[in-house]
């Protein structure tokens, strides 16, 4: 204990430390956050399913239906219809050929990536992956190589230089980058995947529900449909329950059902928010509204941030970052938001590079232009405040 208490205070000493804010109600644009009611900045909730009345219905009635858990991994006696529906469900609106749902998207990147790569193949993957991704990378005995981002004649240099020497390679990268909102140049990539014979693995957890047509992600944005291997995804982000799932081939499907470690060895979804999410589907089948909502928030903020003079990055995406540098005074700036009345997270290293620090803002559909106008002065005024900006 000695030892955590040390790194600990090293954390204090740096100024990184948090506790942890506590929200008592709903995730909503306006919640009550320690006690107090804030503009909330900081939720994946993109699309406000979280709290949306026909998600709580569906739920409710998958409890009365099926109970509250599922009581075994899906290959024991947990795989109930519900499952098998809102696997059916995702890949009828993903446009690809099956889907597998796990338990979250960690546990999605996790199980997939070990599990359809080992000691003869190599693992190609872009330098801001999500943490998902490297830890899937770490649990696989495939070797590995690192490409720097987004650069796609880096990632060239490194197939040439290696890919003679592998029996598969799989490129993986982030669809949209959740610490900057930039988007992966899926097109170069599949290209270059084509040309050197590579398999292709995105994970959309920030493109689903974002991007493309009513929400169906990264592949749709692009019109590359059946040209990329794996597609991963959450339904805890836009989708706004829990759980994440992988598209790929059936034949694929079926083999990790059998090696998808986190699906043989923890308990499958709960039967109530795999009935959400299905509602959730039907719901963005059924109308672009919530997407265009989320799309017409987004370009608002983006466009007073940067008539304030704030540098929002190189973001493409509703993500939208407000670079500070110094970890210690993103984090000091984080607080005096939220003391304000804006709740916006401050992100730091290991999140992000030493010296990157930033607040990461979240728009959602739940925001409308008064609100946001109301977060932009409040965020420009502390930022003068604390000389972040002029």
């Amino acid at each position: 204990m000695a030892t955590l208490e040390k790194k600990l205070q090293d954390i204090k000493d740096a100024g990184t430390y948090r506790v942890l804010p506590i929200n008592e109600g709903p995730c909503d644009a306006l919640i009550t956050l320690n006690g107090k009611q804030v503009i909330n900045l900081s939720s994946n909730n993109y699309l406000g399913f979280a709290n949306h009345p026909r998600l709580k219905k569906a739920a409710k009635d998958a409890i009365d239906h099926y109970g509250v858990g599922a009581g075994a991994v899906r290959t024991i006696v947990g795989n109930m219809d519900i499952h098998e529906q809102l696997d059916a469900a995702i890949a009828h609106f993903k446009h690809e050929e099956a889907a597998l749902v796990f338990q979250s998207g960690f546990a999605c990147n996790a199980g997939v990536i070990q599990a359809i790569t080992d000691e003869k193949d190599l693992i190609i993957s872009d330098e801001l992956n999500h943490a998902s991704i490297i830890d899937g990378v770490r649990l696989s005995k495939a070797s590995r190589a690192v490409y720097k981002h987004a650069d796609m004649a880096d990632l060239e240099r490194v197939l040439k230089e290696k890919r003679k020497d592998f029996e598969e390679v799989l490129i993986i990268t982030d669809g949209v980058f959740s610490m900057d909102g930039d988007i992966a140049k899926l097109p170069d990539i599949v290209r270059l995947a084509k040309e050197y014979r590579c398999m292709t693995y995105v994970d959309d957890a920030h493109g689903s529900g974002v991007l493309g047509s009513h929400g169906r992600g990264t592949v749709d944005h692009f019109g590359l449909h059946g040209q990329v291997d794996f597609v991963i995804g959450t339904l805890s982000k836009a989708i706004g329950v829990v759980g994440g799932y992988v598209c790929c081939s059936k034949t694929a499907r079926d083999y990790l059902l059998h090696r998808g470690r986190p699906l043989l060895f923890s308990t499958s979804l709960l039967p109530a928010a795999a009935a959400a999410c299905i509602e959730a589907l039907h719901m963005l089948e059924e109308s672009s509204e919530y997407t265009d909502k989320l799309w017409d928030n987004a370009r608002f903020f983006k466009k007073k941030l940067v008539e304030k003079g704030f540098d929002i990055g190189h973001s493409e995406t509703p993500i939208t970052p407000i670079m500070v540098g110094d970890e210690a005074k993103t984090m000091a700036f984080s607080k005096e938001l939220l003391k304000r009345g804006v709740f916006v997270s401050g992100i730091v290293f290991p999140t992000v590079p030493k010296g990157k620090g930033r607040i990461r803002c979240m728009v959602s559909a739940l925001h409308d232009h008064a609100m946001l106008q109301k977060a932009v002065d409040i965020i420009y005024a502390t930022a003068k405040d604390m000389g972040i900006v002029a």
